[in-house]
């Protein structure tokens, strides 16, 4: 094994005439690092105890695992020390900087093809030229944005593309595919749902939206105000905007209830003609506060119990069904204070109690994950 071990790595010797301490430098990637290795009588691998520089030490954080795994299952010392080599050059490449750089072709390319597309497209690039974000304005003067990942055969080796959208990015690529090809098929992809958003900047214009509170483009739902702890969450089609989306009234039961019967009675009258928001006003028989009517403080009432507003991204969407009552609380707030009640009673998901306000009976569904 001497002979081996000083082959493989010259720069680690015997530290005594029993061979059961060796110390000495291994080089990984041109850096030198100082390790010590000390071994039992039977020079057994698996009683062995291993130490190293700082500098290694950092590299492995994350890896000691493994080098422990290695230590006790080598064969001999040598077989250690080329697995540790091992696990060391995996830790370089994987820190920062360390990234190997592409051909020069690779760059010449990529600047030929912003050339062509123009550089006023290009909203970032990452400081190794993998990472590009690119801009786009459709027919209604939006503005959108796709994120190229480039990889290391590019143009072979077809890009990562994501782009906040309701629905999946379609990209086609060839190996004689362009920067400048994907633009043009993005803006494929966002003129096909131009009317879905104009449905959605009607309804954010003219309506006091409850959530999302700052929707994206991906966002296909609002849930939007009708009166006082009264509100519709809508979920539009990105595909079939102007056609009657799906409806969830939220609110206490005596005001939900006539709104549901004026839409199951009315829905017949929903004509794709015209505008989504005037077609629930005409179906329900109402008119959406607006904010040139109303104030959004008047819809953004605290919860009862823990007396604020927005949860994490939740706000209050459960309401005590009393007319005298009508306080609202966030689903987790109220299911947290039921449970803890002895007088509560739960069937299935359903959790039944008294309303911290008022006392009048209560209800919530059970709150996934705290079961």
């Amino acid at each position: 094994m001497s002979c081996l071990l000083l082959r493989e790595s010259p720069m680690i010797v015997a530290l005594n005439k029993e061979k059961t301490v060796y110390d000495g430098f291994i080089t990984v990637l041109e850096k030198d690092f100082r390790i010590r290795i000390s071994l039992p009588p039977d020079h057994q691998m698996k009683q062995a105890k291993f130490h190293c520089c700082w500098q290694m030490k950092r590299l492995l954080h994350g890896y000691q695992h493994i080098v422990k795994q290695r230590l006790q299952h080598s064969a001999n010392l040598t077989a250690f020390i080329l697995e540790l080599r091992t696990v060391l050059e995996v830790a370089m490449k994987s820190q920062p900087g360390c990234q190997s750089f592409s051909p020069p072709q690779y760059y010449s390319q990529l600047i030929t093809e912003m050339e062509t597309l123009g550089w006023d497209k290009l909203l970032f690039i990452d400081a190794e030229f993998r990472t590009l974000k690119l801009k786009a304005e459709d027919s209604a003067g939006r503005q959108h944005t796709i994120t190229v990942k480039l990889k290391s055969k590019y143009p072979t080796e077809a890009p990562e593309f994501s782009a906040d959208l309701p629905v999946p990015l379609v990209i086609t690529w060839t190996s004689q595919s362009t920067l400048a090809n994907v633009h043009s098929q993005f803006l494929l992809n966002v003129e096909a749902l131009s009317e879905f958003w104009s449905v959605l900047d009607e309804i954010d214009e003219q309506t006091w939206v409850l959530e999302p509170e700052k929707p994206t483009r991906a966002d296909s739902m609002r849930r939007i105000a009708i009166g006082n702890n009264v509100s519709i969450k809508v979920q539009i089609d990105p595909r079939h905007p102007k056609m009657l989306p799906e409806c969830c009234l939220l609110g206490a039961e005596h005001v939900v209830t006539p709104l549901r019967n004026k839409l199951n009675a009315n829905m017949h009258l929903w004509n794709p003609d015209c505008s989504v928001l005037q077609n629930m006003k005409d179906v329900l028989e109402i008119e959406f506060p607006s904010p040139t009517t109303h104030e959004k403080s008047s819809f953004s009432v605290e919860c009862g119990i823990c007396y604020s507003y927005r949860l994490e991204s939740a706000i209050p969407d459960q309401v005590c069904n009393d007319p005298r009552c009508g306080q609202p609380f966030h689903q987790v707030c109220l299911y947290e204070w039921l449970r803890g009640l002895p007088t509560s009673r739960q069937s299935f998901s359903i959790v039944f109690g008294e309303c911290p306000y008022c006392s009048k009976p209560i209800t919530v569904k059970m709150v996934t994950g705290n079961a």
